[in-house]
């Protein structure tokens, strides 16, 4: 097409750039689908303009992102610590070489410009602290049970499987990497829900972890109303844990409620200052993670001084 041709068409003056705004998606199974209800809501800056209009998920895309979390957790939990290590590292490394995108959508929710560089700091510090716990949380919290008979007895850790979360409100980035690193990092899968008030920086953040090693499904983020999703997050037979990450009683208190038709845990993670040391913390791993027990025969099982 020619530049007057091209032009002509778009009814652009002659040699203008087209600016191509940025389309805000649901991540769902390493993809990135639109809301099967064809529905949004408007993201707007303090002055009331129109930022983006973001997907409204619902109940069916909340399904089928249980569906992809249940089909890559297995081989994420089966990946050596090492690994998984490895790859938080390298969403780190991705998330700084993008620094300055986050920074912008930052801004644009209200944040001043050192605020935003705070926040996307915090970030990247995050995912490099839990990526050095991924083979490091194991030794401290297993441990070699004393028995009275022939026995070794260990306590070992266990990913717990698929977590559902709601991500903080108060901060869009560090907020959400700050439930996902440490649930990843222990070898679960996620399906989370990104702030409502502040979810610009969740799908750009689902495109650092896209080309960053995760395999599909590992983390799946979705963005809408909390008051629609709560009752589906809470009552899926499929999901084994849930994380509540806000401050609303009411809600959860619903969580709780809902969450005994299958036993599911609830994990509530209170916290004013997601940008504070105090906001990482290996037991936020381990509060996600089963604790399985081990019994291993030795010398004198049979009597004979043999064992097995």
């Amino acid at each position: 097409m020619s530049e007057d041709y091209r032009d002509k068409r778009l009814n652009v003056a002659p040699g203008t750039h087209v600016s191509v705004q940025k389309t805000y998606k649901l991540y769902i199974g390493g993809k990135f689908p639109r809301t099967e209800s064809g529905r949004s809501f408007p993201v707007l800056d303090e002055s009331g303009h129109l930022i983006a209009n973001m997907c409204l998920g619902s109940e069916k895309d909340f399904r089928i992102a249980v569906e992809a979390a249940r089909k890559a957790e297995s081989g994420w939990a089966g990946q050596p610590a090492y690994t998984r290590g490895q790859i938080l590292y390298r969403i780190a490394e991705m998330l700084e070489g993008r620094k300055y995108q986050f920074l912008d959508e930052l801004q644009q929710t209200g944040a001043t410009s050192e605020d935003a560089e705070h926040e996307v700091n915090a970030s990247i510090d995050r995912l490099v602290y839990y990526a050095g716990w991924c083979d490091k949380y194991q030794q401290i919290f297993s441990t070699v049970n004393p028995v009275s008979s022939s026995h070794f007895n260990f306590s070992v850790t266990e990913p717990m499987g698929v977590v559902g979360a709601f991500a903080p409100e108060e901060n869009g980035l560090i907020g959400l990497i700050s439930v996902i690193a440490p649930v990843i990092g222990g070898g679960n899968a996620i399906v989370v829900l990104a702030s409502e008030s502040h979810p610009l920086s969740a799908i750009s953040f689902a495109e650092v972890l896209n080309s960053s090693d995760v395999p599909g499904g590992v983390v799946n983020i979705l963005t809408g109303r909390r008051t629609e999703l709560i009752k589906h997050f809470s009552t899926h037979k499929d999901v084994n844990a849930m994380i509540y990450a806000g401050s609303d009683s009411a809600d959860l208190k619903t969580i709780q409620e809902n969450a005994t038709e299958n036993v599911k845990r609830v994990v509530f993670w209170k916290n004013t200052d997601w940008l504070v040391e105090d906001a990482q913390s290996p037991y936020f791993v381990m509060d996600l993670q089963e604790i399985k027990t081990t019994w291993h025969p030795i010398g004198g099982a049979f009597g004979d001084g043999s064992s097995y």
